[in-house]
Formats: C-alpha cells, structure tokens, sequence
C-alpha cells in the first residue's frame, strides 16, 4: 500500500505529521500531487480538535484548499489531463496527495501563475463570491462594507465587489497599518471595526444612506453595529463568526430596516451545491483571474513538515494575506 505525508488531528498533540495511505479517486473524483496548500481560519480549530458537524477529532486530515497537479481521476470525470495544473477545494488538503470532487477543481488561470500563490484563491474565490453574488446580490453601484477585509478572504471581496461594478467600497480592519493597506485592493474607505462610531462614519460616507451590503465575517457583537450601518432593505451576509458566535440582536432594528439577514456555510451545502456555486464563480471572474485582475498577497510560506508553526503564526493574527504550506 502506497503512504504519504498528511497534516493529521492527533488529538490533545494538536496537529501532527503522519504517514497515511494515499487516497484513490472516486468515480466522481479526481486525485492530485499536492505542490502547495493555502491555510484558512477553520484550519486552527480543526487542529486544536474543534469538530464541525461530523468533521473534526483525532485522525482527521486537516486541510482545505490547495494547488498540484492531477494524478488520476475517476470514470465520470472528463475535461482533465493527467500532469495538468489545478487548483481546488475540498477536505484533506494538507497531505502529499488529496482527492476532491470534479467540481472543486478548475485548471490554474494562467501558465505563469506558481502553485503557491493559485493555493491562495480557491476558498477566497469560492467565499466571497457566493456571498457577494450569489446571496448578497450585489447590484452595480451598491456600497459594500466587508468586516475582516485584512484576511485573504476579505481582501478578494474587496476586489470582487470592485470588478462587480460596486460604488462605494468598505473594508474594515482593527489595525492601522492593514487599513492603510486596504486601498490596494479596492477599499475607498477603510474602517475601524473596535472604534464604536464606525456606523456613523459608514452612514456619512454613503449620504446618510447606510451600506447596501456586508459581508460579515464577524458577527458577535458587530451585529447590531452592522445593522446600524445598513440602508433600508440592505443585505446582511453572515460568513464568519470571528468576534463571537452569541450575541444580543436587536431585532427592531432589524426589522425597522427590512433587513436580509442571510446565514451562509459549506458544511451544509450538498455536492451539487457546491459545483453549481463554483461553476457560477468561474463564469463570473474566470477571465479576470486569467488576467492576473484577482490576486492576494502570500504573507509567509512554510514547509509542509512545519505545518503546525504556520497554523500558529496564523493563529497569532498578525498576518497580511495568505500563509501557505509548500511541498516539494
């Protein structure tokens, strides 16, 4: 039996490298040579053994987005070559080797593009544009804010809400130096989420208006702040829960401004869902991507064998961009 090196949940030893067997392709499936892995906020709880529905605990593979090569795929997958560079998503990403659903995998945008910086988009990609899109219902001249605008994720919002054909973009970030960066990825005005008055600065810049739509990768207690920025019938996307995920809700005011709160998430999404969500996603920015016009910036690589540090630099919050896990 073939083995390969996996970033494995070993338990109260946190994330651990092991050797475990190298995965076969579904019928649907395809099976790719791993050359780098890009790393996302559920990647810390899923080492420190933080399940999510029936994902998580000793002797998961931990892992989420990744690029390599195709190896192998199964009887119903067409449209791939073996040697072929890709791109994707799915679970069991930091490993030698990972298997993902045909629909989670997309060819790499351009033949210049390094693995390491095409592991940085699927999760982003696939994220934002859902929540901009797809349940946002971004309008062209709509103002967006979107909470958490520093992370990988947030910084291709900002660039999706821009190529969308969004008016006002918004980001937010609670340190100074990320704030000044976010203008480099399409925020107009960059916002401190701790200072309590950033509603009204949100309400001043758009006219007294309020913002069209947030993504929100927040929660906790922004909510209520979050409402308090909005414009009548402004959308409300729940993406992250990084400030909290209980919270006091201030359903008057909710009401009062006729707002769409939506709840998104991939773990209740069926596989269906999920290829119909990035085949809309592909046909929306795969040019731009091709173009080099969506990109984010790597804040640090590691290698593989040190995955654990990279999942603590990242847990430290001091990042700007993406950190990634590079194999040889």
């Amino acid at each position: 039996m073939q083995t390969m090196k996996a970033a494995v949940q070993a338990g109260p030893q946190g994330l651990q490298i092991q050797q475990v067997p190298v995965p076969t392709p579904g019928v649907d499936e395809v099976l790719v040579r791993v050359r780098a892995c890009g790393l996302n906020r559920a990647d810390i709880g899923m080492a420190a053994g933080h399940a999510h529905g029936s994902q998580g605990g000793p002797g998961t593979m931990l892992g989420m987005e990744w690029a390599g090569e195709v190896v192998d795929f199964g009887a119903g997958v067409t449209g791939f070559a073996r040697g072929e560079r890709v791109m994707g998503s799915g679970r069991a990403a930091f490993a030698e080797y990972t298997v993902a659903d045909k629909g989670r995998v997309m060819p790499l945008p351009s033949s210049t593009m390094s693995f390491e910086q095409a592991a940085t988009l699927p999760m982003a990609l696939q994220t934002m544009h859902d929540a901009l899109v797809t349940n946002g219902q971004l309008q062209a001249g709509d103002a967006v804010l979107i909470q958490g605008a520093s992370s990988g994720v947030g910084l291709m919002g900002l660039q999706i809400a821009r190529l969308m054909g969004a008016g006002l973009v918004i980001g937010t970030s609670t340190t100074p130096a990320r704030r000044e960066r976010l203008k480099d990825f399409g925020a107009q005005l960059a916002l401190d989420s701790s200072d309590a008055s950033w509603p009204q600065q949100a309400l001043d810049a758009t006219g007294g208006q309020g913002v069209n739509l947030i993504v929100d990768q927040l929660s906790g207690a922004q909510a209520n702040q979050n409402m308090r920025a909005s414009a009548v019938k402004a959308r409300i996307v729940n993406v992250g829960r990084l400030a909290g995920t209980r919270a006091e809700f201030d359903f008057d005011l909710h009401a009062l401004k006729r707002l769409h709160y939506i709840g998104v998430t991939f773990r209740t999404r069926s596989v269906d869902e999920v290829r119909e969500l990035n085949r809309r996603m592909r046909a929306d920015l795969g040019e731009a991507l091709a173009a080099g016009r969506l990109a984010l910036p790597i804040d640090r690589t590691f290698a593989f064998d040190d995955a654990a540090q990279a999942l603590a630099h990242m847990a430290r919050n001091a990042h700007f961009g993406k950190v990634v896990l590079t194999l040889a």
